[in-house]
């Protein structure tokens, strides 16, 4: 299929929440990704930074495989045995004293105004039930 194939199924079966570029990317290597044309592009995005260390990172790979031949995913209802230390590791790296890992921002939002609640009831004393979280509309 080419990019015009692509994006018309896209088109299709896609909700229209958000409006990517017109390149469907096929394949990547370091800082180049290529789309199903076969046409070279040098990625400054960089998956909005999740990508930094480059696409097919060769450590990346070994260390992902490494770990797939172990086991793949957790649910948080369980502990596993990468948490512990990776928390530490966190922990020493930044100074904080607790570490609590989202899987996307709208999940580190609401934790955020969670905390915010607590404190608004701990520290700041106000009555039980009475705090007001005031949160922008589409942001």
């Amino acid at each position: 299929m080419n990019t015009t194939e692509y994006l018309t199924e896209v088109d299709e079966y896609s909700a229209h929440n958000y409006l990517p570029l017109s390149i469907v990317l096929s394949r990547g290597e370091g800082a180049w990704v290529w789309d199903v044309d076969g046409k070279k592009y040098l990625d400054c995005l960089a998956a909005y930074s999740a990508m930094n260390h480059g696409h097919r990172h060769p450590k990346v790979i070994a260390a992902a495989q490494e770990q797939l031949g172990k086991l793949t995913l957790t649910s948080r209802a369980f502990h596993n045995d990468k948490m512990g230390p990776f928390l530490h590791q966190v922990c020493d790296l930044t100074g904080y004293q607790k570490a609590l890992p989202m899987n996307t921002g709208a999940e580190a939002v609401e934790t955020a105004i969670k905390a915010v609640r607590r404190w608004g009831y701990r520290v700041k004393g106000v009555p039980s039930d009475a705090a007001e979280i005031i949160v922008c509309h589409n942001n």
